[in-house]
Order: structure tokens, then sequence, then C-alpha cells
């Protein structure tokens, strides 16, 4: 799986000690070039997946999430993909088409581990073209934001538990990595393209991300009343119920602050002056408040 990289001239990126404000030129050279940048050229096919004993094996198998995992996916790497092709500006393009491979990339990683470990798949979706490519952006752009967050967290547990044997953490890793740079890219591609966007456009784009959220918290509380009704249910809603999936009782104030800690480490080592995600560990921060837990550190 090859990337094209353009051979346009990359602008260079602000000096570590320079002030970056929201919304300017220099935000989008630091948000783009830390995408850019920070890429691991990790091929799938080159990946030596581990041989797992029999009861691991059953284990990883009989999580009910490969299914939708690999669609969400599939369905990112179109989204973006599809967005970079209306993007004039070189480096914004190459960054927003990295995206989109790496999404891309994420699909041909599960996909082999499926093979893999013969676990076996519905047929596979049809990946259509969005009609509008910038709402299809934003909504797996905020998607991202919701899954990764509690994604680094089950992730965390799956790995302290032995749920998944550490030979297969360091497979996933890098996959856990990207998850954290898109994230990390989107939020702040959001906060630049606010602030440069023309005027008459500004009201439809905030009703978009209205949209996209009530799109997004919808579906999440379909799916939890869908719990247990079907199967496909059960794979979207992992992120919600994926401690018990994983053999581990962990509370909500418990799963909210291992979450929190995740989330924070692993945007930690990326340039402080790139915005972070707010709305879900806010969302979290408060919750554990009113709950009257303490909260762990940003």
């Amino acid at each position: 799986m090859n990337y094209y990289v353009s051979t346009a001239p990359r602008p260079a990126a602000p000096a570590p000690d320079a002030p970056v404000r929201r919304g300017s030129d220099a935000h989008c050279v630091l948000f783009c070039r830390t995408m850019l940048d920070t890429h691991d050229p990790y091929r799938p096919a080159l990946i030596d997946w581990p041989v797992l004993d029999e009861a691991t094996r059953h284990r990883i198998v009989s999580l009910p999430i490969w299914d939708s995992a690999v669609a969400t996916e599939g369905r990112a790497g179109m989204n973006v993909k599809t967005y970079a092709e209306g993007i004039g500006e070189p480096l914004l393009r190459d960054a927003v088409e990295m995206n989109a491979f790496e999404e891309s990339r994420h699909k041909i990683v599960l996909a082999d581990m499926v093979k893999f470990y013969g676990i076996e798949l519905a047929t596979e979706p049809a990946y259509e073209r969005p009609r509008d490519p910038e709402f299809a952006f934003m909504r797996t752009g905020y998607s991202e934001c919701i899954d990764s967050f509690f994604g680094f967290g089950l992730f965390k547990i799956a790995k302290d538990s032995g749920f998944f044997p550490e030979e297969l953490v360091d497979t996933f890793e890098p996959v856990m990595r990207e998850e954290g740079r898109h994230i990390l890219f989107f939020v702040n591609w959001v906060a630049w393209w606010r602030r440069n966007m023309p005027f008459w456009r500004r009201p439809w784009f905030e009703l978009k991300v209205l949209a996209v959220w009530f799109f997004l918290i919808w579906e999440r509380i379909d799916m939890a009343k869908g719990m247990g009704a079907n199967s496909k249910a059960q794979e979207n809603n992992f992120t919600l119920n994926g401690s018990k999936e994983l053999g581990v009782e962990v509370s909500f104030p418990e799963l909210a602050a291992i979450c929190l800690a995740e989330n924070d480490r692993r945007l930690a080592p990326y340039d402080p002056r790139l915005m972070r995600p707010r709305f879900v560990p806010g969302a979290m921060r408060l919750a554990l408040r009113l709950m009257g837990r303490r909260t762990v550190a940003a």
C-alpha cells in the first residue's frame, strides 16, 4: 500500500517558541505539518501477527466489534478522501490525504487481522461517495473524537487486564497513535476553518456542526436502546459497554477516569500550541464532578 505525497514545497512549521494564533496561517501550517511529519510508514502486509493460544484467540474472536470496526474504517477512508479532493491549498490537501490514507490503512490492518485469526465477518458494505463531502468529513472527525476517547481507555483496560496479550498490544499501538493524531488534526482544522471560511458560509457550517452532533448522539441513543435486541447494536455500542466485553467490571466513574488519563497521555507528546478535543473530555469531567468524584489532572 503506497502513499503519494505532493512534491509541492511545504512551508516550514512555526518555530517552537513562536506564538501561534488560532485560525492563522501559522496555525494551519502547524497542524498540517504535525499530521505529515509524525506519519508512521509501517506496511500492514509486513505485520507479523502473533500466534495466540486457543483460549486467547477465542476471546479476541468473540468480541462483537469486528464487522463494525472494518466498516467504520472503510467509510472513514472514503469520507476523508472525498473531502480532500475539493481542497485547493496544497499543504492542507496533503494533510487530509494523509488522514484518508491512514484511515484506509486501518481497515487493511483490521481485515488482515480478521483473516489471520479466522474471524468471520458479515458481507462488507459498499462505500459510496458522500453527497456532501464536508459534512461526511465532519461526521467522521467528530465520531472519532467520541470513539477514540473511550477506545483509549478500553485499550488500556484490555492491556492491563491481560485480555490482549502484550504482543497484540504492541501490534495495535501504531493504530492507537494514529487515532490520537487524527482527532488532534480534526479539532484544529475545525477551529482554523471557522476563522477562515467566507462569512456567508458560517451559519450553514454551524448548522452542520449541530446536525452532526445530533446525528451522533441520536445514533448512540438508538444503539443503547437496541442492546440485546440484535448483534449489530452490540457491535456499534462497544464503546459504551466495552469493559464488560473485556471481562472486567469497571464502574462508569472508573472508566471515565481511565479514559481521561489515557486521552491526556496520548495527546501530551504533541505541540502544546495545538488545540485538544474538549467536548467529550469536558463532559466526562463535568459528570465526575456532579457525581462527587475527583477528576484526573488535565
